[in-house]
């Protein structure tokens, strides 16, 4: 009498936090939705300002964090069929690697705001005041979704840590993999963003 209630209340969790992940995902899109929505007006607005302000973007570094976070989605979904083949050392050794790809793009991040900032590009400041309000405009735009999206790569992070532990202690395993499946579908939400954001700002003409 004890079994059946219990996998019933297990298998309830699973299908309720699949729910709440998707619910999720549709209200960041709608939010990052309505952020490009935003910049396309502007972007219309103030076209020879923008493509100027998008020649100071590091096309280099973009493409560099785009082909990093394409990696990453690919080893966050090997991952999951790792844990289904209840492979643990494969599932450990695939979140590792996503892990260490999402680092990697937070400190080319780094160093790429790093580079602007010290040229005087950043909103209130006095050299992006000079340029004007497109400009100001642009990177306003550029620092604020490229920030809120590296903030995702932050709780993307520490969801994979948070995984990579409960699979070491094997609490996340082929019959109850729920958590690692709802970390996956969020990182590729956050290659998603990435995905529009990169041509967005950097590949402005």
């Amino acid at each position: 009498m004890e079994h059946i209630p219990e996998n019933t209340h297990i298998h309830r969790d699973d299908e309720a936090s699949k729910i709440g992940m998707w619910l999720f995902i549709f209200t960041e899109m709608l939010l990052f939705g309505g952020l490009f929505i935003v910049y396309s007006i502007y972007r219309y607005l103030h076209p020879v300002a923008f493509e100027l302000a998008a020649d100071e973007l590091d096309v280099a570094a973009g493409t560099i964090n785009t082909v990093i976070l394409l990696i990453s989605s690919m080893t966050i979904a090997m991952s999951v069929s790792a844990i289904q083949k209840g492979d643990r050392k494969k599932t450990l050794m695939f979140l590792g690697a996503t892990l260490f790809l999402a680092l990697m793009f937070l400190v080319n991040k780094y160093f790429e705001w790093g580079s602007k900032i010290s040229h005087g590009l950043y909103p209130g400041s006095d050299s992006l005041h000079e340029l004007g309000h497109g400009d100001t405009l642009f990177f306003g735009l550029y620092y604020f979704m490229t920030g809120l999206h590296a903030l995702h790569i932050i709780i993307g992070v520490v969801l994979i840590a948070t995984v990579m532990y409960r699979v070491y202690k094997s609490r996340v395993r082929e019959d109850k993999y729920a958590l690692l499946e709802n970390t996956g579908l969020y990182w590729h939400l956050v290659d998603l963003i990435w995905i529009f954001l990169f041509p967005l700002f950097y590949l402005v003409t």
